[in-house]
Order: C-alpha cells, then sequence, then structure tokens
C-alpha cells in the first residue's frame, strides 16, 4: 500500500510540476509591445484581414494595432494569399495609413476609397509578418 502511494504521489507532483511549467510558458497576451502612434482624440478604425495560411495571425496583428491606438472593429481571414503586408486606405487619409504602416513595421500603402466599408483603413497581413517579441516575463 506504501508503495501505491508513493507512486501515486510522485505522479500527481510530476503532473503539478508539469503544468507550472506550461503555465510560465504559455504565450501571454501582447502587452504594449508597440508604441502608440496614433493621436489622443482620434478614432481610426482599422479592419484586419489574415492573407496568409499561418493561422492566428490577424488575431496578433490586432493586438498589435490596439496597442499603437488603433480601433480595430474586425479582423477575419482573407481569400487572397499575400507573402507581405498591405496597408489599403478607404477614406482618403494617407497620413492614418502611413502611421498602420509604421506600427507593423513597414508596410506598402494603396488608397482605395470605398466608402462602403465603413473603416478608414484595411489591412492586410502576409505570411513573412512576425508580431514584436512579447516582453520576457519569468
Amino acid at each position: 500500500m506504501e508503495r501505491r502511494t508513493l507512486i501515486l504521489g510522485a505522479a500527481v507532483v510530476a503532473v503539478l510540476a508539469g503544468g507550472g511549467w506550461w503555465w510560465m510558458r504559455r504565450p501571454a497576451p501582447y502587452a504594449a509591445a508597440v508604441a502608440r502612434v496614433v493621436p489622443e482624440g482620434t478614432r481610426i478604425r482599422v479592419e484586419v484581414l489574415n492573407a496568409s495560411d499561418v493561422r492566428g495571425l490577424a488575431r496578433r496583428a490586432t493586438f498589435v494595432l490596439r496597442d499603437a491606438g488603433f480601433d480595430v472593429v474586425r479582423f477575419t481571414g482573407d481569400e487572397a494569399r499575400r507573402d507581405s503586408n498591405l496597408v489599403i486606405d478607404r477614406t482618403g487619409h494617407p497620413e492614418w495609413a502611413r502611421l498602420a504602416s509604421e506600427a507593423l513595421g513597414g508596410a506598402p500603402i494603396q488608397a482605395r476609397p470605398d466608402s462602403g466599408r465603413y473603416v478608414d483603413l484595411t489591412i492586410l497581413i502576409g505570411a513573412r509578418w512576425r508580431p514584436p517579441p512579447q516582453p520576457f516575463n519569468p
């Protein structure tokens, strides 16, 4: 009976240690990894489209853009596939498009006015884009 209790106790300790290790190593939400580039009092509505086969890239880009001050109103996948990012100006504000490009580490900008989308910018996230590294949190 003692041997069985000892083995069970060791198994519980191993599971708890593994769970603790996983908890410390899990990806944390992006915490202000990007400096704010949108001026206070300005609302720039953005939609983020994942134009790659990398799952979750639009969601990660949403965290980065929100940290930079953008109002991301929608993120989803897109049927088009791209290697690099593209910022599309929908409302004729090239300065806002430049700010978004800067927040993502540089991306080409195109002007394609479209008042039917109810967003200021559409951002296509390409397969080569990588989010900024997360701060080390031991």
